[in-house]
């Protein structure tokens, strides 16, 4: 059986910043998130989507992801792309939730 990490990460935005409502910053961070789905080998699953309007959600923007190890999730997370659009996800979150783990 192999082992997988899952990496999952929500994001609350703030009503308006960078020039922008909640709703267009949503989807420039989903656009962000996919421009990183296959900046390094190794990732099975990348999956970034914004909350269903008219649906009840405490968060804005969740990342459902899955690593083939803890080596593929670090390269990810240090891989340039990743870091580039770090400067924009900070100004634009009001709140962040990570959770990973194995399966």
């Amino acid at each position: 059986m192999t082992v997988t990490l899952k990496h999952i990460v929500i994001w609350k935005l703030k009503e308006y910043a960078e020039g922008a409502d909640k709703a267009t910053n949503a989807v420039k961070l989903k656009a962000l998130l996919d421009s990183c789905a296959t900046v390094v080998p190794g990732i099975i699953k990348f999956e970034a989507v914004i909350a269903q309007t008219g649906l009840e959600a405490s968060y804005d923007v969740l990342l459902n992801a899955e690593f083939a190890s803890l080596a593929v999730l670090e390269a990810y997370q240090n891989h340039p792309t990743h870091i580039a659009i770090k400067p924009f996800v900070g100004a634009v979150r009001e709140a962040r939730q990570c959770f990973d783990y194995q399966s």
